[in-house]
């Protein structure tokens, strides 16, 4: 009897550690694409390195503070990487269009188009305590 139940354990367990490394495969998996040079010879990351970067003069205080208000729903473990790549976009949006500092309109585009769809209702929620308009941003959600 004592047999069968370590052999039950270690099936499940077996099963855990296979699940564990499925998961973690599959972020690491992504993580490698998103590395990976495109036609320009330049990935993902790399421009959005770029994008920081070229755009970090550009960001006033109150923008930062705004920024990590909308990043606050983001897991602790992921909130860096969040936080990141809603700055590329914001940066891309800034130095794209030519703007001589990144203002609250611009932190709420560049937020849309970073981050998927069912993120997007906390922004709504959020924005509407601050009593902010939406319609300008409505075509985006």
């Amino acid at each position: 009897m004592e047999n069968i139940w370590a052999q039950w354990f270690i099936f499940f367990w077996g099963l855990t550690l296979i699940g564990l490394f499925a998961i973690g495969g599959y972020f690491m998996f992504r993580k490698f694409l998103k590395k990976l040079p495109k036609e320009d010879g330049k990935s993902i990351m790399d421009w959005e390195e770029y994008y920081v970067n070229e755009s970090r003069h550009l960001w006033p205080e109150e923008q930062k503070h705004f920024l990590e208000e909308l990043v606050t729903p983001v897991p602790e473990l992921f909130r860096d990487v969040a936080r990141h790549k809603i700055a590329g976009k914001i940066g891309e949006l800034a130095l794209t269009e030519k703007v001589n500092r990144i203002d609250q309109e611009l932190v709420i585009r560049g937020y849309i188009l970073a981050t998927p769809k069912r993120d997007h209702k906390f922004l709504r929620k959020h924005l509407r305590e601050k009593q902010i308009d939406m319609t300008p941003y409505e075509h985006l959600f």
